[in-house]
């Protein structure tokens, strides 16, 4: 049996642990606040109703290891909605101030 039969996995297991590791830097160094904010206030637009605009949401810098920035919306009912994310844009469903009915995807 060739040699090189015995490093084709390992060769492989290299390159597509290279690609993934390209693929979260590329993520980490193009998605911006703004990205993050927009995507939560276009689900609080879909939660709230049709009172909502976008512009009852702010953001603020996360406090607590691993939030990259807080998003809250705050309803003309008086009703507040709070998301956390990371630094790729997850929510952060832990987070005791962080509301999540599902998962938006940035």
């Amino acid at each position: 049996m060739p040699r090189w039969i015995w490093f084709a996995p390992l060769t492989c297991l290299v390159l597509a642990l290279a690609g993934w590791g390209f693929r979260m830097g590329w993520i980490a160094a193009t998605i911006t606040e703004t990205d993050v904010i927009g995507t939560f206030a276009a689900e609080y637009l879909r939660l709230a109703g049709p009172e909502a605009r976008a512009t009852d949401c702010s953001a603020r810098p996360g406090i607590r290891g691993g939030v990259w920035i807080t998003v809250i919306c705050a309803s003309p009912q008086g009703q507040t909605y709070r998301w956390a994310a990371d630094r790729f844009g997850r929510l952060i469903p832990d987070v005791p101030d962080a509301v999540g009915v599902r998962e938006p995807r940035t």
